[in-house]
């Protein structure tokens, strides 16, 4: 009986600890991410006031970012790692980029379309990988920016057939959503405690 036992103990101390290393692989990544999407927006706050070569360089930059983010997170975080849902979001945003190449060159109204179709898309990823990264802790605060995201690129298409398009939401769309990640680390440098 005592044998049995053991290797059950031993299985979830070896658990525990793969947890506790992807939870601060995650940590560190959600950091990163935190950092570059504050950046990003106050850059992006400065120059989208026009689509001219710093703005579209901007627009590029965020989904291929997001590409790498997520090429680390299936990378690092072992079976922490929703496979199928993280290489879905490499393609995405990959799409992203391309598409806002193309978008940049029609004006602001395609690009909130394609902005707008790529937040509502990751969104939706960002809440399938959140909700099976839920017994990790720390994750509530991406379930919140993935429902957020599907509703600020309804928003982002929506603004796009109005009378006066304007790119400066998206500055406060990737501020929000780097702040998300930020309380997102720190919940799961609480929760691994």
């Amino acid at each position: 009986m005592s044998t049995t036992a053991e290797p059950t103990t031993a299985a979830s101390i070896g658990s525990a600890a793969t947890d506790l290393g992807n939870a601060s692989t995650l940590r560190r990544l959600y950091l990163g991410r935190f950092g570059f999407a504050i950046v990003w927006a106050v850059l992006f706050g400065v120059a989208a006031a026009t689509l001219n070569p710093a703005s579209v360089a901007l627009l590029l930059i965020y989904p291929l970012f997001d590409v790498g983010a997520s090429v680390v997170d299936f990378r690092s975080s072992g079976h922490a790692r929703p496979a199928t849902p993280l290489r879905l979001n490499m393609a995405l945003s990959l799409l992203a980029a391309v598409g806002m190449a193309v978008a940049a060159s029609s004006g602001m109204p395609a690009v909130l379309r394609v902005w707008g179709a790529w937040a509502i898309t990751a969104g939706l990823v960002q809440l399938v990988v959140a909700i099976g990264r839920r017994p990790m802790g720390g994750q509530l605060p991406m379930i919140l920016s993935g429902g957020i995201s599907v509703l600020a690129g309804a928003s982002f298409a929506i603004q796009a057939g109005g009378t006066d398009p304007s790119l400066t939401a998206l500055a406060g769309y990737a501020a929000l959503g780097g702040i998300f990640f930020l309380v997102s680390a720190l919940r799961l440098r609480r929760d691994a405690r």
